[in-house]
């Protein structure tokens, strides 16, 4: 891991990003924003899986006028995603949003720009610029003639350009494409020039694994290099899954704490049905947020070792295992009754080492 550039900080609420502040996970909402029971309802799952800020479009009128309703029900900074017209941008301002998101390639002109950093100035709130590789300007598409790294930087400090001349730095950038290597050299090119916060995420990444493991090699290769700030796993489900996956990435990187439980792929040497027992533990401990390190192994080549390393963990034999706790064995324990023990031991573990 390399160490992390300090970059400027932000502050979304009460929630700041960057200068060296823990990475911040983000989600965005899936529900129509002006159905505002539905919209809390779905932010108040993601707050509860781990999301610290929220972002919802803001495609109409009716939208932004359901922000007051919307944050007094949450307890979590709004942000407000917004596309093509400025208007919608200055009037959720007024509605007491906590940051806008605004996308060079559709804002229009300057002056639209200047008058949506006039009213964030006046509230005091940020404005993350927001570059995605498919919907680039079209003069640097005919420039560079097709999305590159070059010409999301300079679509970048486009906007960086006309920010500083208005005065105006409380700014996040993320410089996004649906193709890993892509986003990943823009935001080097990015972090090696400028020290505003980034938002990382690879856009559009797919439904399941294969969006979890795009966003994985994004998002992971630039944070162990001390890049970005706070991140936003992008897929096309269930916005709490890209909370987990967002989690997971930190806690790999241990850039968050977690349960973090290890387990072998099992071979023809494992005598006890590992998987199920895995599948199962990480069902039921999924709430607990204890920075603990549990170990379940399936033979005797790597299990003992893994188990004393752990807090907590079962070495196993046949249809049983050894319980290691703090790197001493206690007891064995049969298979039917090891799920049961991991979990109660789990509970029981002090929440601080």
């Amino acid at each position: 891991m390399n160490k992390r550039k300090m970059t400027k900080i932000v502050k979304v609420g009460d929630v700041p990003i960057g200068g060296g502040n823990p990475i911040v996970l983000q989600s965005m909402t899936t529900s129509q924003t002006d159905n505002i029971q539905n919209v809390v309802a779905e932010i108040q799952k993601l707050e509860k899986a781990g999301c610290e800020v929220i972002r919802s479009s803001i495609p109409d009128k009716t939208s932004a006028e359901a922000i007051p309703k919307i944050k007094e029900q949450i307890d979590i900074p709004l942000i407000a995603d917004i596309h093509f017209n400025h208007e919608l941008a200055i009037l959720a301002i007024e509605r007491g949003i906590d940051k806008i998101r605004i996308n060079p390639g559709n804002i229009g002109k300057r002056e639209h720009i200047e008058r949506v950093l006039d009213k964030a100035n006046q509230a005091n709130i940020p404005i993350r610029v927001g570059i995605n590789s498919g919907s680039l300007e079209k003069n640097l598409l005919q420039k560079y003639n097709h999305p590159t790294p070059e010409a999301m930087l300079e679509s970048a400090e486009r906007h960086i350009k006309i920010c500083e001349e208005f005065g105006f730095e409380n700014l996040v950038f993320s410089l996004k494409s649906s193709d890993a290597r892509l986003m990943i050299k823009a935001n080097r090119k990015f972090s090696d020039k400028y020290d505003y916060p980034l938002h990382l995420g690879v856009t559009e990444a797919g439904a399941g694994w294969r969006g979890m493991i795009k966003s994985s090699v994004g998002i992971g290769t630039l944070l162990a290099e001390g890049i970005g700030d706070t991140i936003r796993v992008s897929l096309t489900n269930d916005p709490v899954k890209e909370v987990k996956a967002g989690k997971q990435i930190l806690q790999s990187l241990d850039l968050a704490s977690g349960l973090n439980i290890i387990s072998c792929p099992t071979c023809a040497r494992t005598r006890t049905n590992l998987i199920d027992i895995v599948k199962k533990l990480e069902q039921e401990t999924e709430s607990i947020e204890k920075d603990l390190t549990v170990a379940v192994m399936g033979c005797i080549v790597n299990g003992p070792g893994e188990a004393e390393e752990a807090d907590l963990g079962i070495a196993c034999g046949d249809q049983g295992g050894l319980l290691f706790i703090n790197g001493e064995p206690i007891e064995k324990v049969p298979e039917e009754k090891m799920l049961d023990r991991l979990v109660t031991e789990i509970k029981k573990y002090p929440e601080s080492k």
